[in-house]
C-alpha cells in the first residue's frame, strides 16, 4: 500500500499516466476466469481543476469525508453486494492511495432518483454530512424515461450552489454507457449537457460514459464484462474499474499545484 504520488515528487503526470494505462485487475479476485485490462487513459479522466479542500485535508491528520450522491448506479444496483458499489470500492482505493489518512465515502444513492429528487434531499444527504468532496451522479433515469434533458441547467446550478456554500470540492459524474442507455437518442445530449455544465460552472467531471464506451469500442469488451444482466447497471468489475479510475483522478487533482483561484459561475441557461 502506498500513495500514488506524494508532494514534491517529480514527473507526477507521467507516473499517473503509467499507472492508469498499466493497472490490471485480478480476474480471480473478481470471480473472472482471466485478468482484464482496466483501461482508463489519464488524459480522458484528468480533472480540469485541483481539489482544493481535499488537498488542505491531506496536509493534516483531519478525516476526509466524501459524499457520493446519485441514483441506482451510485446505490450499487447491479453489484453482487453493497461492497461492490462504486462508493465502497472508491473508499478502498482512496485508503490504499493515501495510507494513514481517515477517508470515508458516504453512499447517498437512491434508486430511481432524478435531479429534482436529489435536490430535495441535498440538505440532509449532502450539506449535513459536511463533506470535503461531493461526487454528483445523475442523468441516466432522465434518459431512460425519455424526459426533456435540456431543462436541467437551473437545477444543476442550484445543487452546485449548495455544495459551494459549504466549501466542498465537487465533481459531476455522467451516465453509464450501457445497452439500455446507448440506444436512447437523448443519451448523447445528456452527456453533452453535463459536460457543458461542468465547463460553465468551472468544476470537475468524471466522464463515465466515455470511459465505458472506450471499454466497448476500443478495448473490444463485450457489455457483459462490465454491465450487469439487466443491460443498464454496471457489474462488480465495472464498478471496481470505475473506482480505480476515479480514485486516480481524485489523487492527482488533490496533489496538483494550485495555480489559480476558481471563480463562481453564473447560472447555466436552459438549452
Amino acid at each position: 500500500m502506498r500513495r500514488i504520488c506524494s508532494a514534491g515528487q517529480v514527473n507526477l503526470v507521467s507516473a499517473v499516466v503509467a499507472l492508469a494505462v498499466t493497472d490490471v485487475l485480478s480476474g480471480a479476485a473478481l470471480g473472472e476466469n482471466r485478468p482484464l485490462n482496466c483501461d482508463a487513459p489519464f488524459a480522458m479522466i484528468r480533472f480540469a481543476n485541483p481539489l482544493v479542500r481535499v488537498a488542505e485535508k491531506l496536509k493534516t491528520d483531519k478525516p476526509i469525508i466524501v459524499v457520493a450522491i446519485g441514483s441506482s448506479s451510485t446505490a450499487g444496483s447491479g453489484a453482487s453486494s453493497p461492497a461492490g458499489s462504486y462508493p465502497s470500492r472508491l473508499a478502498d482505493e482512496l485508503t490504499r492511495r493515501f495510507p494513514g489518512h481517515s477517508i470515508t465515502v458516504l453512499n447517498k444513492g437512491v434508486v430511481g432518483d432524478e435531479v429534482d429528487d436529489m435536490l430535495k434531499r441535498f440538505d440532509t444527504a449532502v450539506v449535513a454530512a459536511k463533506p470535503d468532496l461531493v461526487l454528483w451522479q445523475f442523468g441516466t433515469n432522465s434518459i431512460i424515461r425519455d424526459d426533456n434533458v435540456s431543462d436541467y441547467g437551473a437545477e444543476i446550478h442550484e445543487g452546485l450552489a449548495k455544495i459551494r456554500s459549504i466549501g466542498a470540492d465537487v465533481a459531476l459524474i455522467d451516465p453509464q454507457f450501457a445497452p439500455k442507455v446507448a440506444v436512447k437518442q437523448s443519451a448523447a445530449q445528456m452527456v453533452e449537457l453535463i459536460a457543458g455544465a461542468a465547463k460553465h460552472e468551472n468544476i470537475d467531471l468524471f466522464p463515465r460514459f466515455d470511459v465505458m464506451k472506450r471499454w466497448h469500442d476500443v478495448d473490444r469488451m463485450d457489455f457483459s464484462t462490465f454491465v450487469s444482466s439487466d443491460g443498464l447497471h454496471m457489474n462488480d468489475w465495472g464498478y471496481d474499474c470505475m473506482a480505480k479510475a476515479l480514485s486516480l483522478s481524485i489523487a492527482e487533482a488533490a496533489e496538483r499545484p494550485i495555480v489559480s483561484v476558481q471563480t463562481r459561475a453564473a447560472p447555466l441557461a436552459a438549452h
